[in-house]
């Protein structure tokens, strides 16, 4: 029977940068974009010639997005992996199964091992689909001589191919041109992969519906299991380990996250220089997991919808929000429920977009040079970024205490500008709600400035001007809380968290210097067991649900 598990992308609403060091906090939320992994028997019987342990293991992986099938054989002596069929690699899926398995041999008693064997021999197909909201599919839509817009999007069939590059030489279809939306497709890919193989193969039991952390019990335990062994495959994969903020919301869901130690992964790392796969991801899944994380949500009327889009401007666009450098960027952003709104600016991968990794570099190197003023501007950014959080969770508190005055204030603020916003609380309990609004507001402005400093100290856009200058206007508009630039920032994105019934205004607004609106919203889920495959099911994250306004 064929096991079905998918996984949430991301947003990193705060702790760009400070997220790579311990203790640093930040904010991340999983959305309704998921990937999807599909493992069953690749056989009905077990090979007749499939007798012994020391036989290869035979694995095939589909993705029908991509155009791409890959054969490999499995030692089942050593967990070794080779493609024999293409000369295509994924490194998030082989590092999976081959982690996975090896698991499995370390956690199963004799006789488990005989069962693992048996099934294994069998063979493995996988399948990975991701919602269409993981990619751009402007080509697709122009193609098709539609207009940019979220009805165009909604219009694509559910996990829409990637359109092919043309090699000019000889007219011949060459590896698909993939850009990508900045929600952590390849993070989510990865966990839902592993969970799916460990849920397959009986090392763990996964839930059917999951919106948080089970503390205590046993799908925390197993939860664990997918964790370790998903930050395992995709760092490893990647070839460096990150803070894992994007792997921990895949499996979890939304959360206040601190990273893990990087020591722990030592011995995965190992791996690669003699030491048997099975004996390290033994020691990995014993190690001392000293990652945090807590459940975290954004108050009532104000869920996070999207984060992605991209950029074509006209030369008629409003000069404050041309974009001046010579990039080339797409279209993609985000709408769903009226209450608050994430629209993005992302650029694409190669042609102008930001690069993360020398970044972070960047940013490194000036805390090096200059560590006296680098530690005081990571001083304010935290203090900031922890303001911020406290204002979100003041508002979520004031709401429990009278959900009647929160409503009262939340729509009326979403019809004026920030500067008004005191003028529509003349009760004392509603005035508490515009303060804790003004309150995150403020935190966010200090958040930006901040991140424009460390930006123009290392030498890094990491809030560009024309995005200041984006982000301003959006600011400035009603019912608009706040907007900035997640993760790393640079050129990939800015999102904005908008109030009541506002986001649609936002959206006209955008849609009228061309930014088109990506169907995404929050999803707080983690990874999830899945009672269908998606194909069948049409589920596609925002398409099949989203109201287009």
């Amino acid at each position: 029977m064929a096991v079905v598990v998918s996984a949430p992308g991301k947003v990193l609403m705060t702790g760009g940068y400070l997220v790579l060091e311990r203790p640093n906090a930040g904010i991340v939320l999983s959305t309704n974009a998921r990937f999807y992994a599909i493992v069953k028997p690749l056989y009905e019987e077990t090979k007749p010639d499939s007798w012994a342990w020391v036989r290869k293991l035979d694995v095939k992986l589909t993705s029908l997005q991509m155009g791409r099938e890959i054969m490999y054989k499995l030692s089942l002596k050593n967990l070794q992996l080779q493609s024999v069929s293409s000369s295509d690699r994924n490194p998030f899926v082989e590092c999976a199964l081959q982690y996975v398995v090896a698991a499995a041999c370390a956690t199963f008693d004799k006789p488990k091992k005989d069962e693992l064997q048996k099934l294994l021999l069998r063979g493995l197909a996988i399948t990975i689909l991701g919602c269409n909201e993981f990619y751009s599919y402007r080509n697709q839509i122009e193609a098709r001589g539609l207009p940019l817009t979220s009805e165009s999007l909604a219009s694509l069939p559910p996990f829409t191919s990637i359109a092919f590059n043309e090699d000019e030489s000889n007219g011949q279809k060459s590896k698909p041109e993939v850009a990508k939306t900045g929600l952590g497709s390849s993070a989510a890919m990865t966990t839902a992969v592993v969970a799916a193989l460990l849920h397959y193969l009986g090392v763990v039991s996964l839930p059917s519906e999951f919106s948080g952390p089970l503390e205590g019990d046993s799908v925390a335990a197993d939860l664990d299991v997918v964790h370790v062994i998903a930050q395992t495959a995709h760092c490893i994969a990647q070839g460096k380990v990150g803070s894992g903020f994007d792997v921990s919301s895949a499996v979890y869901g939304s959360q206040r996250y601190v990273r893990f130690s990087p020591e722990v992964l030592s011995s995965a790392q190992d791996a690669g220089r003699g030491t048997p796969i099975e004996a390290a991801i033994g020691n990995v899944l014993k190690a001392n997991w000293d990652h945090e994380r807590t459940k975290f949500s954004l108050p009532p009327m104000m869920t996070l919808l999207a984060v992605g889009t991209s950029y074509l401007y006209n030369t008629d666009t409003p000069p404050c929000c041309r974009i001046t450098y010579r990039i080339r960027i797409r279209y993609r952003y985000a709408t769903d429920t009226p209450s608050i709104r994430i629209l993005g600016l992302l650029g694409e991968p190669g042609s102008g977009g930001s690069s993360t990794p020398s970044m972070v570099g960047a940013v490194k190197k000036w805390q090096k040079s200059d560590p006296q003023n680098s530690l005081e501007t990571w001083k304010k950014l935290s203090e900031a970024n922890s303001a911020l959080e406290m204002h979100l969770k003041t508002l979520s508190k004031l709401a429990e205490i009278n959900i009647d005055d929160y409503k009262y204030i939340i729509i009326k603020c979403s019809t004026v500008t920030s500067e008004k916003w005191r003028d529509e609380a003349p009760e004392p309990n509603q005035l508490e709600v515009v303060k804790a609004l003004l309150g995150a507001r403020d935190a966010m402005l200090a958040i930006r400035c901040n991140m424009r400093k460390m930006g123009e100290a290392a030498g890094i856009p990491i809030e560009p001007q024309s995005q200041t200058q984006l982000l301003d206007t959006t600011m400035n508009m009603e019912g608009v809380l706040l907007a900035g630039v997640p993760g790393a920032g640079g050129f990939d994105a800015v999102f904005a968290v908008t109030l009541g019934e506002s986001g649609s205004n936002v959206v006209k607004v955008w849609s009228s210097i061309n930014v088109l609106a990506l169907l995404v919203r929050e999803d707080p889920r983690g990874v999830s067991l899945e009672s269908n495959d998606p194909r069948a099911t049409e589920i596609t994250g925002a398409v099949s649900a989203l109201r287009i306004e």
